[in-house]
């Protein structure tokens, strides 16, 4: 079964703690989009997911604003996928994974090797996990080098 989690749907800043939660994001007067700082909390839950940096909210996705932004999920599946695109210019952006705090080895996507390393090159649907023992709970956490990225969407396999 195919799981997806949209990233500008279920993302919200929570003002009184600076981190972002599963919910819609708060929007400027303008009603455009929201641009806040923020940091991951040490443990989450399953089945949600925060954001670390200097992130923009907007309706179709939340671009990184600052180099050395993150994004944490905890989820229980197999495959973990996230459609990424680059920054405007189009310039490639290296991006780093762990898994529960290590590197991914063995269970590294197709688009990451197995000390956690890969580069965002175009923007489309990136396989990050593939856990060999099958589905299981897992923290995952992406670091971008450089600032620009666009989020979309998790997809789970």
């Amino acid at each position: 079964m195919l799981r997806r989690w949209r990233i500008a749907e279920a993302v919200s800043f929570r003002r009184s703690s600076t981190s972002w939660h599963n919910e819609r994001p708060a929007e400027t007067a303008s009603g455009g989009s929201s641009g806040l700082a923020a940091a991951s909390p040490a443990r989450l839950a399953l089945n949600h997911w925060s954001l670390s940096g200097d992130w923009t909210a907007e309706d179709e996705s939340a671009q990184l604003s600052s180099a050395g932004g993150s994004i944490t999920f905890r989820f229980h599946a197999r495959d973990l996928n996230l459609v990424l695109a680059p920054a405007a210019s189009g310039a490639p952006v290296r991006f780093t994974v762990r898994l529960d705090g290590h590197l991914p080895g063995h269970d590294h996507g197709i688009d990451v090797d197995e000390s956690g390393e890969g580069t965002l090159d175009e923007p489309r649907m990136y396989q990050l996990v593939r856990q060999r023992g099958g589905a299981a709970d897992c923290t995952f956490e992406i670091t971008f080098e450089e600032p620009g990225v666009r989020a979309y969407v998790f997809t789970f396999g």
